[in-house]
C-alpha cells in the first residue's frame, strides 16, 4: 500500500542533492556540476517524486472526507493557480531553472520581487489542492512530506545561493521565502 513512498523519498532527495550546484562546480567544474545538477533535479528527482506522488493518487484507500462538488471546484484552483504562479516564475529564471550556474545573478522581478522561492509556494498550493480533490490517507502522506521537503529544499537551496549569486544575502532580508508581506497602506 505504500510502496509509493520509495519513488517519492528517492525523488525528494535526489532534488535536495541537487541544490548544492556551488559543490559540484568546484569538485568538477562548472560544465559538469551543472549538468549534475540538472540530471539529478530534472532527469532523476523531479520525475521519480511525481512518479511517487501519482502512485499515492492511485492507491485504493478510504477517504478522509466527502468532497463536495465546491472543495472540489477549490481544489482544482489551487491546482490551476500553482501551475500558473510556476509558469510564471519558470519564464523569469529561464535557464536558471533547469541548470544552475555559479555565474547566475539575482532574479528581483516579477514574483521573485515579492517571494524568494514562487515555485515552491506554488507547489504548496497544489500539495493542498491534491489533498482536497483526493483526501485519502495516502495522499496525505505524500502531500504532507511534500510540505517537509519543500521547506528542506529552500533552505538548503539559500545557502548555495549565499555562496554563488551576488546579493542574496541582502535579497533574503527584504524578501520573505513562501508568502509576500503585506504592508499597510499609510493613511492619505
Amino acid at each position: 500500500m505504500y510502496l509509493f513512498l520509495i519513488p517519492l523519498l528517492v525523488g525528494f532527495a535526489l532534488n535536495l542533492v541537487s541544490v548544492f550546484t556551488t559543490a559540484f562546480c568546484r569538485r568538477w567544474g562548472e560544465r559538469r556540476g551543472r549538468l549534475a545538477t540538472m540530471i539529478l533535479r530534472n532527469v532523476l528527482g523531479i520525475p521519480l517524486w511525481v512518479v511517487g506522488l501519482c502512485l499515492a493518487v492511485r492507491v485504493k484507500s478510504p477517504m478522509l472526507f466527502v468532497v463536495t462538488a465546491t472543495m472540489e471546484v477549490l481544489a482544482w484552483l489551487l491546482v490551476a493557480m500553482g501551475s500558473v504562479v510556476i509558469l510564471t516564475a519558470l519564464v523569469a529564471l529561464r535557464a536558471r531553472a533547469a541548470m544552475p550556474s555559479t555565474r547566475d545573478t539575482l532574479v528581483e522581478h516579477g514574483l521573485y520581487a515579492h517571494v524568494r522561492h514562487p515555485i515552491y509556494a506554488a507547489m504548496l498550493l497544489e500539495f493542498a489542492g491534491i489533498v482536497v480533490m483526493k483526501p485519502t490517507p495516502p495522499v496525505g502522506v505524500a502531500c504532507a512530506l511534500g510540505v517537509v521537503w519543500l521547506c528542506a529544499q529552500a533552505r538548503c537551496e539559500e545557502l548555495d545561493l549565499l555562496q554563488r549569486v551576488a546579493g542574496y544575502r541582502a535579497y533574503m532580508s527584504r524578501v520573505r521565502r513562501f508568502l509576500p508581506r503585506f504592508r499597510a497602506r499609510a493613511p492619505g
